[in-house]
Order: structure tokens, then C-alpha cells, then sequence
């Protein structure tokens, strides 16, 4: 069984609480949808974090957000096969997988594409204080031409991505102040291209403090979702 939910922020406590409730096993993941958190110094200070998740039965599967770094950028992250496409890992947190933007993972017998990154509309704010921000945080053009590439030569049942198309954009939890004229919205924008070109079946994302249904799109904030194969299509 694949569950999905929304961004944590550093924090095990929903995640762990769900596992002790609903008991999920070693053959099931939990998708977070972006800004986990366990990447966001970038040494052993994250390490409680990724020890209190490879406690846990499940394989916790992320994609990257814009709250932390990409894996690439911390110390022992290094690409494994798993699910039929690339994953970054640490071999001492070997249930902790992220995501390698665009590649294709068949997990319960569905084809999941994740489509990390966004912009930080508090990019400023966290600069001037010292806090964590990565000019890698939004998806670079190499990395949107080998998405493309790949939903032009695959099916995909499912993408999961940290922000949303733009026409999706929850306008009623912009936070209030921020000038959207002065907000790169290109990752939106693009994310846009990809909905109307493409065919998928449903479509998660995190980022936003809402959880919501519009189209097929799933807004996930502190709720837990799950679809499995047989709500699309029945093989004969």
C-alpha cells in the first residue's frame, strides 16, 4: 500500500503517530510530498530526524522540496535502483529514499513520476537571517528536459510533485503581504505545460497549507491519502 501526505518540516511526530495507529509494514511506503526536513543542515544534527523515521516498518519515499537541500548536495547521498527507476540514499538510513526528478517507479503496481522543487516566497526573509536556502531549489532546465523526455516515452499513472500547476494555485492560502507580482512562478508554470500535454490519473502535491480536491489534482497538507490500482482500471 502506497500512503501519501504533505510536508513535515523537520518533524516525525505525524508520521510515526500514523505507523503506530495504522500499523503499515515493511511492504508498504509512505510518500512525503516535499520539505521533510531531513536534509536541512546537511550533517549529523538531521540524523535524529532519519533515525526516528528507518525505525519504522514502511520505506519512507520523499520528494525533494524547497526547505531543504537536494540530496546531492549532502554528504553520503548516492544513487540505487529501486521500483524500477534511481533513488538517493544514505546507506546508513536505508528505509529513507528521495526521489529522482522524472524517473519512473512502479510501486503496488501503479507509475509514479515525481516532479520536485518550488520557489521560496520567503527566500529573503531566511537569507537575511541566516537560515537554510539552496539556489538549487527549483527544478533546473536539465532536469525538466529529462522529465519531459520521460512522460513522452512512458505512461504514468500518478505524478507527485512539491508544487502545484499554476491554473491549481490555492490562492485562498497565499500568505498575506507577499507581493505575487514579485513571485517566481516559473516552476508553476511549467508544471502547468506538463498537466495539459501529459495523461496521468491523479496528481498529489504538497507545498501549500491545504488539503483539497480540484480535478484530479490532491492538495495534501495534514491528511493521508491512499489509491491503489483497481480505482483506475481492471486488467483482464
Amino acid at each position: 500500500m502506497i500512503y501519501y501526505t504533505g510536508d513535515i518540516h523537520g518533524s516525525a511526530l505525524e508520521i510515526v503517530t500514523f505507523c503506530m495507529r495504522f500499523k503499515p509494514t515493511k511492504d508498504d511506503t509512505i510518500v512525503i510530498l516535499g520539505d521533510v526536513g531531513v536534509n536541512y543542515v546537511g550533517d549529523i544534527r538531521d540524523n535524529k530526524l532519519k533515525e526516528a523515521f528507518v525505525k519504522l516498518e514502511p520505506t519512507i519515499f520523499c520528494i525533494h522540496g524547497n526547505h531543504e537541500m537536494r540530496p546531492w548536495e549532502v554528504e553520503g547521498y548516492h544513487l540505487i535502483d529501486w521500483m524500477g527507476g534511481k533513488v538517493w540514499v544514505q546507506d546508513k538510513h536505508p528505509k529513507l529514499l528521495f526521489a529522482k526528478d522524472g524517473e519512473v517507479y512502479t510501486i503496488d503496481g501503479l507509475r509514479i513520476m515525481p516532479i520536485g522543487g518550488a520557489y521560496s516566497v520567503d527566500k529573503f526573509y531566511r537569507i537575511s537571517r541566516g537560515a537554510g536556502w539552496w539556489e538549487s531549489e527549483q527544478p533546473t532546465e536539465e532536469i525538466k528536459s529529462f522529465v519531459e523526455k520521460q512522460l513522452s516515452e512512458n505512461e504514468v499513472d500518478i505524478i507527485i510533485s512539491h508544487t502545484c500547476p499554476l491554473k491549481y494555485e490555492p490562492i485562498e492560502v497565499f500568505l498575506p503581504g507577499i507581493d505575487q507580482s514579485k513571485v517566481d512562478k516559473s516552476t508553476e508554470e511549467w508544471l502547468g505545460k506538463i498537466e495539459a500535454t501529459y495523461h496521468y490519473k491523479a496528481w498529489f502535491c504538497g507545498h501549500f497549507p491545504i488539503d483539497k480536491h480540484i480535478d484530479k489534482m490532491h492538495f495534501m497538507y495534514r491528511t493521508w491519502e491512499t489509491i491503489e490500482k483497481e480505482q483506475f482500471y481492471n486488467e483482464n
